[in-house]
């Protein structure tokens, strides 16, 4: 299960400040519905996993690709509903 954090939270697990953090933000380093959501005007949430991943492969694109392609594939909304069975009469 992914874990969202708050900015404070996110500044210490991956030792960067919040200004770093909303730079990247702004700049579109890190990905809006990807990286963060915005709950509201003043709340965003980080998520740790996929941060931790882009941190590790920074000089590896293609890897932290696969990590958001796994990532988006385990989304509930991305899951085959379950096909209903019908009787036969």
């Amino acid at each position: 299960m992914t874990s969202f954090i708050n900015k404070q939270q996110a500044s210490q697990y991956l030792n960067l400040s919040g200004t770093t953090l909303k730079r990247y933000r702004l700049q579109g380093v890190l990905i809006e519905g990807i990286h963060w959501v915005r709950l509201n005007s003043r709340c965003i949430r980080y998520n740790l996993d996929l941060l931790q991943d882009w941190l590790q492969h920074r000089d590896d694109p293609a890897a932290h690709e696969r990590a958001i392609e796994i990532y988006q594939a385990s989304l509930l909304s991305n899951q085959k509903k379950p096909r209903k069975k019908t009787q036969k009469i």
